[in-house]
């Protein structure tokens, strides 16, 4: 997939497509004006420029992307003739349907379409589209062109070589393309909103401010996930010490922290992770010395990242 269009070019759109070109795509930008599609190319490209001179970006990215990225006059023209569209217009059912109509009729009949939703249904999404079998939602998260991680979520038509095609695409962009099932929320906003709920109740119950919530957070479990996922965090500690945590909080808060049953069952089968060499992973004990050895120059980098970086410009 050589040419890509990105439909909305507003922060987000705008990121994916600064993604796409320094990936040696051809970008087409459209929006709901020909004049904001092309003041928000030379936005992108500015904006490349100053991140370059923050080397946070190639050297070479201004040019890259003014010369891979276009401002087309309609989103009729801008994905005539391209492999891949990316819709990013705001979280409105009918404007997406709208403009996923619009797309769809369009572009050729064997270009992909993603969806850079975060909360809406693909499936819902896909009653739009032409041919819904090459439509999937593609969710970047932000900002788009430094953040990995990209949820790559088909719906129950969407045809399996389209998300293989789309994952290719994302890694030769430098994204980690993860497949998963459409539900409400996705991964990544339900995982996110179970954290932010627990600490707004913390809050509403007096036992910590934000700035507190914000500095535990960082400076403890939150520290850990830029290397070790959830899953592999309790493997490390300990199926059988995360059940028993579980107890205490179900005691307290039965409404909130029952014991989720796949944990019961590992735990009863003697699955207790690393220690026992199978968890909700397959890490063996012998790996364990590995393990750790990884974990403690993880951490120390991070340290040593942050002391350079200082605290962060938040104010409480």
């Amino acid at each position: 997939m050589r040419r890509a269009a990105v439909v909305g070019s507003g922060y987000m759109g705008g990121g994916i497509a600064q993604v796409l070109a320094l990936a040696g795509r051809d970008v087409v930008l459209a929006d709901a004006s020909a004049e904001l599609a092309a003041t928000n190319r030379e936005r992108l490209i500015r904006e490349a420029g100053e991140y370059a001179e923050r080397g946070i970006f190639p050297a070479d990215a201004e040019e890259r992307i003014a010369t891979r990225l276009t401002a087309a006059a309609s989103l009729e023209e801008a994905v005539a003739d391209v492999d891949f569209v990316e819709e990013a217009v705001p979280e409105i059912l009918e404007l997406k349907h709208e403009t996923l109509r619009r797309i769809s009729a369009g572009c050729r009949p064997d270009t992909l379409i993603g969806s850079n939703t975060s909360t809406i249904s693909i499936s819902a999404l896909a009653e739009a589209v032409e041919r819904p079998e090459r439509f999937l939602g593609v969710h970047f998260s932000n900002p788009a062109t430094f953040v990995p991680g990209v949820e790559v979520i088909p719906h129950a038509g969407t045809d399996p070589d389209a998300v293989t095609r789309v994952v290719d695409l994302l890694a030769e962009c430098g994204k980690v393309g993860v497949p998963i099932k459409d539900v409400t929320g996705f991964v990544l906003n339900r995982l996110q909103y179970a954290l932010f709920g627990e600490a707004a109740r913390l809050v509403e119950e007096g036992v910590a401010t934000p700035e507190a919530i914000d500095l535990i957070v960082r400076t403890t479990f939150g520290f850990r996930l830029p290397f070790f996922g959830p899953f592999a965090i309790a493997d490390i500690a300990g199926l059988d010490v995360y059940e028993f945590c579980y107890r205490s909080l179900s005691a307290a808060y039965p409404d909130r922290f029952a014991e989720p049953e796949v944990l019961r069952e590992k735990v009863e089968r003697g699955d207790k992770g690393v220690k026992s060499g199978r968890g909700f992973l397959a890490t063996s004990a012998e790996k364990a010395p590995e393990l750790a050895a990884y974990r403690d120059d993880a951490y120390a980098a991070l340290s040593a990242l942050l002391r350079r970086l200082g605290p962060a410009p938040v104010d409480y």
